[in-house]
């Protein structure tokens, strides 16, 4: 498998490869179906500064402009949909910024080339807020930020229950989402009580609940 170095330190210190661009896309082939959900959550551990991520939502907003193109409010709701899809840690606080960067890029990217001077502030602002949010600075193994004080790595799920312009937030410790097993693994947020199987699931505890908000306004749940 090809791999990309950044330095011969960062690998002593941290262990750190970067996935080639040509593996990416090969191993996310074999799961093209989740890739192309809109819906489809993903998280990566170590996510470096986003080779998985990036090409992730490369995908979904495609699938977003293919299908939602003509109505900008449509387009810009499932764009944000799909950005908070996608979820990071790395112990590296330069990776973390990088990816965020790289993720916002690939969004405005594509939302301002197809809405041009129509394209809304508030639409990039409710995407950083999210890449905010869901790309931390942290370490996957003790499940804690990274800093001179330490936290509980918490992971916001966002949700449109009502499939209109409402988001809905709930925050989990991501020690909770991993103690479930398996399945909590494969689907990093639970809802339903009892799996496909017929056994009960397991289902983590909320850290917080927040009231439905309008896409454009996630950012006024922190002011």
């Amino acid at each position: 498998m090809a791999s990309q170095i950044v330095s011969k330190q960062r690998v002593t210190d941290h262990g750190e490869v970067l996935t080639a661009p040509r593996e990416v896309n090969a191993m996310l082939d074999l799961v093209r179906q989740e890739t192309e959900r809109i819906e489809s959550r993903f998280l990566e551990p170590a996510c470096g500064n986003g080779n998985f991520l990036a090409e992730i939502l490369e995908r979904k907003l495609r699938v977003v402009e293919s299908r939602y193109a003509r109505s900008q409010l449509d387009y810009e709701r499932m764009a944000v949909l799909a950005v908070s899809s996608i979820y990071g840690i790395d112990i590296l606080e330069d990776n973390v910024t990088a990816c965020r960067t790289r993720l916002f890029a690939i969004f405005d990217r594509s939302y301002s080339g197809r809405f041009k001077s129509s394209a809304k502030e508030e639409s990039r602002d409710a995407v950083r807020y999210i890449l905010e949010r869901n790309i931390v600075h942290g370490d996957a193994l003790s499940l804690k930020t990274v800093g001179v004080v330490q936290h509980p790595i918490i992971f916001s799920e966002w949700s449109a229950p009502f499939n209109n312009s409402l988001l809905k937030r709930t925050d989990y410790y991501f020690s909770d989402l991993i103690q479930g097993g398996e399945d909590a693994q494969q689907t990093l947020f639970l809802k339903d009580e009892y799996s496909d199987l017929g056994t009960r699931s397991f289902i983590p505890t909320k850290v917080k609940s927040w009231p439905v908000i309008h896409f454009l306004k996630v950012r006024e749940h922190d002011e």
